[in-house]
């Protein structure tokens, strides 16, 4: 059986000024090696840069997803029965929930650079995650896909 396609695909990807970071941590550990020799200097630098690059790689690829009756958020795979309203949280609201109005229950992909959230609540009883928080650059499309989702 083939699954179905997703109905909500987004990565998370870092920001450009990120990559920019990992040349200059690539430059600054070729400093580091330079009174070793050219050579060693040269792989500092592409060793620097690679080691940095994965690194931001792997930060920045939580994918969000709506696939078939579940909602796929970095590692978690949530089945949609269990969710209740969704609430697209504006900037301010994003950082409030970020902050001062966290729970330490919630399920939180959080990534600082993404000013935008969606805030689902878990209506599961036996789950004691309250709701999750989603970074996301699209909460309103991710919020009527998980409403349509949930209809069909």
């Amino acid at each position: 059986m083939q699954p179905s396609a997703p109905a909500y695909e987004e990565r998370l990807t870092a920001p450009r000024s990120w990559w920019l970071m990992c040349l200059l941590m690539g430059l600054a550990v070729a400093l580091v090696l330079l009174p070793f020799g050219t050579l060693p200097m040269l792989g500092g630098l592409v060793g620097g840069t690679a080691v940095s690059a994965v690194v931001v790689s792997a930060y920045g690829s939580p994918r969000i997803r709506v696939v078939g009756d579940a909602l796929i958020a970095g590692e978690a795979r949530i089945p949609l029965a269990a969710l209740g309203e969704a609430e697209v949280l504006d900037p301010e609201e994003a950082q409030a929930w970020r902050t001062r109005k966290a729970d330490t229950r919630a399920f939180m992909l959080l990534r600082a650079y993404i000013r935008t959230a969606l805030r689902v609540q878990v209506t599961d009883p036996e789950d004691p995650t309250p709701y999750l928080y989603l970074s996301t650059r699209e909460p309103e499309r991710l919020a009527a896909s998980l409403k349509a989702a949930r209809t069909s």
